[in-house]
């Protein structure tokens, strides 16, 4: 049989190396938010005909208007989709007017919505509330229901370990996307981030609860030889459901078109993290606490 677990310290090394980087790029640079957290206009429009149509053709004319430091997206069909300062409805057809102008093409308006400061600094706050009482919520009802088996509240402990570890590497990549392809964290970003907290206990659950089975069936086996046992017998079923849930969003990403694009590559690198951290982090915790391994991390002669 697989010694999974006896590998542990490799996967934890593993899971530093992975969110070592984004630690580093949210450090140095902060989380890339959207108008739905720092207030601001977002304008979507289609340019029927334009040969010339481009990013930067887009962001010197913005500039020109006086808009500056803008987000410019293009979308299919020439779908510009514009990220700027707060803008009133004089602003926004002078907008659309000097790009009727630039392009020399009707623009049609297909949406057009405006955040306040107040409104965005609300949001961000009840989503960090969110993710909070996420948090505890999961640790409550793991302990709860798990109560039945020694220790119990360690469970719900560990489960949080696999969701902030999932949560980082989520962010992470978010902070070092928007430095470096100019993506941005918005509402549907917290939405898919609750999402990946939600696979991430769920499988954590799956193996604990495999792992409570196993305890009362060989109540003399060893603590790791039976973690190690429920790892490998949840493994194959954790894979198959996230790959069934992977190749849906595979699909979703490359015909979904770009309005969804970032909440579906977001999604898929959380559901990854998940199903990595529930088998290879959440579990070997566990082994780690029950033998009380940190009192040899640090030797004393």
């Amino acid at each position: 049989m697989l010694n999974l677990v006896g590998r542990r310290y490799w996967y934890f090394g593993f899971s530093l190396l992975v969110m070592i980087p984004g630690i580093i790029a949210l450090g140095m640079w902060g989380l890339p938010l959207a108008i739905d957290f720092t207030g601001g206009s977002k304008l979507e429009v289609r340019v029927t005909e334009a040969a010339k149509l481009s990013t930067r053709a887009v962001d010197e004319l913005l500039d020109g208007v006086g808009f500056g430091d803008n987000v410019v997206q293009l979308s299919d069909d020439n779908v510009v989709i514009i990220r700027t300062k707060r803008m009133d409805d004089a602003s926004k057809g002078k907008v659309i007017s000097a790009l009727e102008a630039e392009f020399v093409s009707a623009v049609d308006l297909l949406s057009f919505e405006s955040v306040g400061p107040v409104v965005g600094r609300e949001v961000a706050g009840r989503a960090v509330q969110a993710v909070a009482i996420a948090a505890l919520g999961i640790l409550a009802y793991i302990t709860y229901a798990f109560r039945g088996v020694q220790n119990s509240f360690r469970y719900g402990v560990c489960a949080i370990f696999a969701l902030l570890h999932d949560v980082l590497i989520v962010v992470g990549v978010a902070a070092i996307l928007g430095r470096t392809l100019g993506w941005e964290v918005d509402a549907l970003f917290l939405t898919a981030l609750l999402t990946v907290i939600g696979f991430s206990v769920h499988d954590s659950i799956v193996v604990f609860d495999r792992i409570r089975e196993n305890l009362r069936r060989y109540r003399r086996a060893d603590y790791e030889e039976v973690v190690n046992l429920s790892v490998v017998q949840t493994l194959d079923r954790s894979i198959n459901t996230q790959l069934t849930a992977l190749f849906t969003l595979l699909a979703l990403a490359l015909f979904g078109g770009a309005t969804i694009f970032h909440f579906v590559v977001t999604m898929m690198i959380g559901l990854l993290s998940g199903t990595y951290s529930s088998m290879f982090n959440a579990a070997p915790i566990l082994v780690v606490w029950e033998k009380r391994e940190w009192r040899r991390w640090f030797w004393r002669s």
